[in-house]
């Protein structure tokens, strides 16, 4: 960066902080119900919230509904929501299609705790789109993740798995690590050194996952050499990071390094799901894993995950080698909201549309960008998109961590106070769902500029 360069940006970083300062006292102002509602929760829930990801400063927005492409928060603000649940709505809010389709299952129950029809029309539909023939159902992709690493485990006969440096993959022992490690403590960028993200991780656990960078082939055959290693689980496109690519060449690299190791491959597609197009990241970027994990999308809201994979696979469930178990697993009140996002909502059609309207609205805000001569890009992926305060696009968790939060704390902080609802984590996405109108997707863009043009003045 040139001494001109470095000047601009540090006058822009002053600017976002001025703007930060002011637009928090405005939120405080507008929120006041939603500071009250997590005082009272405080007293009973840690944090004030059922999920630690749901906390942030100064208080998160309490919503009390929210239909289509908007929420409005318990004071009565109205959001045009780009969280959509972390990803989860790629159907929108209360779907109609979605809608009558669990009233009709609410009719005839809940939940039998032994086999419906349902099952085989959501796995059929699933196999259709992924091109692995044999499905199981979670609740969750936490529950996903966690089954598809024992499955790898017991085709394997091998303890270890492998892991991305900033991936997540759920809130089980053997993934929460090094999901968002301080640098100070990661070791080489080329060899990271396995971090706990949270206290309960035992050292047996911490031993057996091994931590290398994203979009480097090499790292992943060195750990790969000992013939120890189960599973390497990766998001096929990061998505816990902003979105971050996978460089041309990277995941065909990582598919023939695992067979030739007899690693069992693992596509976390909890994020990408059916958001990235409807085969997901799997179709879109043609490359087939051993396993795949969905979750998120595929419920319409409702709590559903799977996971799928090749006959060999599942065979070892099957065969009673691995079990896998669950009282709510495949209950008829999921599988009805699953067989109409994935039957009659998320259609070939649907997803191409939904992408081409997220896809001006990418331009729309590359444009902005361009014309303010921002340190900033845009990465689109099917339905989601990000704005990543950088100038060159991140390959891996260490390019994520030198990007300006500065910038991005401000941007969120003027944009929720105006009505955009974007996930508060300033490492997520925004996604376009099929409820999304034009006019719905733009009003980011319009936002946006009004921010670039107060913070360059």
């Amino acid at each position: 960066m040139s001494a001109t360069e470095s000047l601009r940006h540090d006058e822009l970083v002053a600017r976002a902080r001025q703007i930060t300062t002011r637009e928090l006292q405005v939120y405080m102002e507008r929120t006041a119900g939603s500071q009250r509602a997590t005082d009272r929760a405080r007293k009973v829930l840690p944090l004030g919230v059922p999920s630690s990801f749901q906390a942030y400063d100064p208080h998160p927005i309490v919503v009390r509904r929210a239909q289509g492409s908007w929420m409005e928060d318990v004071d009565g603000n109205r959001y045009t929501d780009y969280d959509m649940g972390f990803g989860a709505l790629f159907s929108g809010h209360c779907h109609p299609t979605l809608r009558a389709a669990v009233d009709a299952q609410l009719d005839d129950g809940t939940l039998f705790v032994t086999p419906c029809e349902l099952n085989a029309d959501v796995a059929e539909l699933l196999a259709a789109r992924y091109g692995l023939p044999m499905w199981r159902f979670t609740n969750s992709g936490t529950e996903a993740t966690m089954d598809a690493i024992r499955v790898a485990r017991g085709i394997t006969g091998r303890e270890k798995i492998v892991k991305v440096e900033g991936g997540y993959h759920g809130h089980h022992d053997e993934v929460m690590i090094s999901m968002k490690p301080p640098i100070s403590e990661a070791g080489p960028a080329d060899a990271p050194t396995a971090i706990p993200a949270t206290a309960g991780i035992t050292r047996a656990v911490l031993a057996d996952t091994k931590v290398i960078p994203y979009n480097d082939p090499e790292a992943l055959e060195r750990v790969l050499r000992d013939g120890d290693v189960a599973a390497f689980i990766v998001e096929p496109v990061m998505e816990n990071i902003g979105i971050c690519m996978p460089q041309r060449g990277y995941l065909e690299a990582v598919r023939e390094i695992t067979r030739r190791y007899g690693t069992m491959l693992i596509f976390d597609e909890v994020k990408t799901g059916i958001t990235a197009g409807w085969s997901g990241a799997t179709g879109v970027l043609g490359v087939q894993p051993d396993l795949v994990c969905l979750a998120k999308s595929i419920g319409g809201g409702l709590p559903l995950g799977a996971f799928g994979g090749t006959q060999e696979c599942m065979d070892q469930i099957t065969a009673g080698k691995v079990l896998h178990l669950g009282t709510y697993n495949g209950n008829p009140l999921c599988m009805a909201a699953a067989k109409a996002v994935l039957a009659d909502i998320c259609t070939p059609e649907t997803h191409q549309e939904v992408n081409e309207r997220n896809s001006r609205l990418v331009a729309a805000c590359q444009t902005v960008i361009d014309g303010a001569g921002l340190p900033a890009h845009t990465v689109q992926f099917g339905a989601k998109g990000c704005i990543t305060w950088s100038v060159e696009p991140i390959r891996t968790y260490r390019d994520y961590k030198a990007t300006d939060f500065d910038l991005a704390f401000a941007q969120w902080m003027h944009g929720i106070n105006r009505g955009v609802l974007l996930p508060p984590g300033l490492d997520e996405q925004w996604l376009i769902s099929v409820m999304h109108t034009e006019a719905d997707a733009m009003h980011y863009a319009g936002v946006f500029q009004e921010f670039v043009d107060e913070l360059t003045a």
